[in-house]
Parts: C-alpha cells; structure tokens; sequence
C-alpha cells in the first residue's frame, strides 16, 4: 500500500530514494538507521545521507540525546508544510528570474545575432529603462511627453535627470507643445539638454522613446500600464537616429 503512494511524494518534490525511505520511516516509531537497512537494497551510506536530507526538508526528526543517533518521521501534515516551503520557495525563485530574464534574452538573441529585447512593467521598470541610458557613451535622442512625466513618474524622472547631468551625458529631445511643456523647460538642466516642441496633433502620444548607444528604449506611460522596452540592434538604431535627425532638421 506505501508503495503505490511514491509518485504523489515524488511530485511533492522528493526523489524516488527519498520517498522509498520516508515510507518505510513511516512504519516505525523512533529507530537508528541500521534498523532500516535490512528492509531496503540502498547502501548504508545512502541511507544516512537520504536520512539528514529528510531532516533537513522537515518531514524526518533527528535525536541525537542518546549514544545512538535515532530518526523519526515526523507527523504527515509536515508534508504539507513541505510543498508550501517549496511554493513559496518558486515564487521567489520566479521573481528573481523575471528580474534577470530581459538579460537572458538579451544574451540569447545576440548569440543567434536576433535584436536584443528586453521588457519591463511598472515604476521600477521605469526606473531600469531610464538607468539604461545614463551608460550611454552617445548623445541621447529622444522623443518626450512631458505632461505624461509630470503626471506619472516626476520623482524618478528627478533623480534621472540629476544623474545624466552629473554624467555630462548631453540629450536632444522633440518634445509634445504644450504649456505645461514650456514651462517645466524653463529650468531643465540645459547645460547638457536642447528641446524642441512639436504640434501634439493629430496624434498625440503617452510614450517616452530614447536612441542611443545602438538601442532604442520606449516606455509608456499611462494610467492602465506602464510599460518599457530596450531593443539593441544597430540596424534599428541607425534607421530612427536618421528619422530623428531628419526631423530635427525640420523643426524650427
């Protein structure tokens, strides 16, 4: 009957060694390890390993009180405390991989000479797409919405603005015409900053685009989403830095 129960402990995450010895734990109270042995074909020495890994993983109990070493499995509910350590044990593992994710791909497509790719979400997002630049060894290009900045992230786009100044890293940006746009460039670290403004019509954008460094960056900003992406592909770079300048140009 033990035995037709090791596949759901080897989905809890158990090999099938370890699941084999559980079970057998299972039948006894208390009891050294050499008590084991005669029921299993697994070595002395695996045994005791199995044994302090099942300790470790809370579903096996040490005592070490006596002058021999004594092990006891622990109360069946301890198996669930198990899967919900190694739930909580994923998330955590998910959080940190969607964290560097944007760099493995990033690595994958330059490998398979594809355009890097790297996507973020959310204010810290945000904050990663920004940061981006300030490495940035070229004048930054971008296209802005202002009233989007002042509206959604005025801090971060502060202490972005500080740091490339700090940097000396020099930025031409076309912006959206607005009022509120005048005004915010009034006093916009101008010494490393030259704007100039474009009719919001007949489409206006919520997007902050970004060329340098042989990347494009967006990140667009909105109420429902804020979203970033990073592209690193010469080709791309070189076809909207001439769209830039070309516009440049014509923008009195």
């Amino acid at each position: 009957m033990l035995s037709s129960d090791q596949p759901v402990l080897t989905q809890l995450g158990l090999s099938d060694k370890e699941a084999e010895i559980y079970q057998l734990m299972l039948r006894h109270g208390k009891i050294p390890a050499s008590k084991i042995l005669p029921e299993t074909s697994l070595k002395r020495t695996t045994v005791y390993s199995i044994l302090e890994d099942l300790t470790k993983k809370g579903i096996v109990e040490k005592d070490e009180s006596g002058a021999i070493i004594e092990f006891r499995a622990k109360h069946p509910y301890a198996l669930k405390e198990y899967l919900e350590s190694r739930v909580s044990q994923i998330k955590t593992a998910e959080s940190k991989l969607d964290a560097v994710l944007p760099d493995f791909i990033s690595f994958y497509n330059s490998a398979q000479n594809r355009p890097g790719v790297k996507f973020y979400e959310g204010r810290s997002g945000a904050e990663k797409v920004l940061a981006d630049s300030l490495t940035s060894r070229t004048e930054i290009l971008s296209y802005v919405d202002i009233e989007s900045i002042i509206k959604y992230i005025p801090d971060i786009n502060k202490i972005y603005a500080a740091k490339r100044e700090k940097l000396s890293i020099k930025k031409r940006g076309i912006l959206i015409d607005t009022p509120a746009a005048r005004k915010y460039l009034e006093n916009y670290h101008t010494a490393v900053t030259e704007s100039k403004l474009i009719s919001a019509e007949p489409f206006p954008f919520q997007t902050i685009m970004q060329i340098y460094d042989n990347k494009i960056s967006y990140l667009t900003l909105s109420g429902q989403a804020m979203v970033g992406v990073i592209i690193s592909d010469q080709h791309i770079y070189n076809m909207h830095r001439y769209l830039f300048e070309h516009l440049w140009k014509l923008t009195p």
